[in-house]
């Protein structure tokens, strides 16, 4: 951790070395902020977080070998004071739910502007947490929805992959008309009328993902 009066240091994570670069970019040119380390996935950050011991932790969801949720959860196990903030493409409340509830402090979205990512830093090292409103206003807006079973979720994922309710059945050594009774429940849950629509709220929402 930075001495007090030092520059915040940065840990940042993502598959992708164009945001790695583009974040470098930003930081660079921000005297009270500095890269102290570079992750490709969730492994790595939580290996680079032991050894640099940043102030923040920048973190994408979506990744291989070791996902953000799952590092997020290594990290603060391992140190509970650790301060993580997302930054991610998924703008979905379950997804932003999980996150908040593994310890993160803050939630990002790729499309924001260079001001909020630099006032999200500030603010999550000062110990106030920071999420976007229009991810807080999503969370607000579902915050009241049953919620899908694991079962539920599973069904469909196997929908969004093509899998007629056969095929789905029979990889889940269950009967048709269960999952038929899932799907009923999913649509109901997820206030919509048939396969496809309820494929496309569950990507939005981050409650899927291809």
């Amino acid at each position: 951790m930075s001495a007090p009066g030092a520059p915040i240091r940065l840990l940042v994570v993502d598959d992708h070395a164009v945001v790695r670069d583009g974040i470098s970019a930003i930081v660079a040119g921000e005297a009270d902020i500095s890269i102290a380390g570079l992750a490709e996935n969730g492994e790595e950050a939580v290996a680079a977080f032991a050894d640099l011991k940043p102030d923040i932790v920048l973190m994408d969801l979506q990744m291989p070998v070791m996902d953000g949720i799952d590092a997020i959860t290594r990290i603060r196990e391992r140190a509970p004071g650790a301060r993580v903030i997302v930054l991610t493409t998924y703008e979905g409340d379950v997804q932003a739910v999980r996150a908040l509830k593994a310890g993160a402090s803050g939630y990002l979205l790729k499309s924001s502007l260079r001001k909020e990512m630099i006032d999200a830093i500030r603010a999550v090292h000062g110990g106030r947490r920071y999420v976007l409103a229009e991810v807080a206003q999503e969370i607000a807006v579902h915050s009241a929805d049953e919620q899908l079973t694991e079962r539920e979720i599973t069904v469909l994922s196997m929908v969004a992959g093509g899998n007629a309710n056969k095929v789905i059945a029979r990889e889940l050594s269950l009967s048709e008309d269960t999952i038929k009774a899932h799907l009923r429940s999913i649509f109901s849950k997820l206030d919509v009328n048939d396969r496809t629509q309820a494929v496309t709220v569950a990507l939005r929402r981050g409650i899927i993902a291809l």
